[in-house]
């Protein structure tokens, strides 16, 4: 493992602690008028999603867990898991929802996507910001209903519900950013 100063910490950085990989989610370096400079963090464990807030000393050190990333494709849904193939050795990993975490809702089968790993357990995706999915079912936009601003509700093809402008219409392709569930513009 690689050890690493608190002094050096950043944003996104997974540490090994405790036999939990955290992530640093926010961090701030205090030094007060008296005593002893500490670094006040927020961290999130990659396996159970959970938040805590944890100080350290100033300069203390910490193990860095090595995150390694690989890109997989998506081939099927195997009953409650996720099958995908590594595209560098074609072996076939199942991956449970709760790994996957929100981005199963932008999974569509044959596309790529980047398994954060730890060894040989999967601890996440790496999304891009937004993605292409085809409108599955969606009302047709009532003449006349001209408000500014107006959406409808539309189930994608990963059955993901977005709210989308009254003119997008049923097979279209649109882009939907993966941070937020919205509708950013037609493909």
């Amino acid at each position: 493992m690689a050890v690493v100063s608190t002094n050096d910490l950043k944003t996104g950085m997974t540490l090994e602690l405790d036999n939990n990989l955290m992530q640093v989610v926010d961090f701030q370096h205090v030094k007060p008028g008296k005593g002893h400079a500490f670094v006040r963090t927020t961290l999130r464990n990659s396996r159970t999603g959970s938040v805590v807030d944890k100080t350290f000393r100033a300069g203390e050190k910490v193990e860095r867990a090595m995150i390694d990333k690989r890109e997989m494709q998506y081939l099927y849904r195997d009953g409650d898991s996720y099958v995908f193939m590594d595209n560098s050795s074609f072996d076939q990993i199942n991956v449970e929802p709760a790994t996957l975490g929100d981005a199963a809702s932008y999974l569509v089968e044959t596309n790529s996507a980047v398994m954060l790993m730890f060894g040989t357990e999967i601890i996440g995706v790496d999304m891009p910001a937004s993605v292409e999915l085809t409108i599955a079912v969606t009302e047709p936009g009532v003449q006349g209903d001209r408000v500014s601003g107006a959406s409808k509700p539309a189930t994608l093809e990963t059955g993901l519900v977005v709210q989308v402008p009254l003119f997008i219409e049923q097979g279209e392709r649109i882009k939907v950013d993966t941070r937020n569930g919205e509708y950013t513009g037609r493909a």
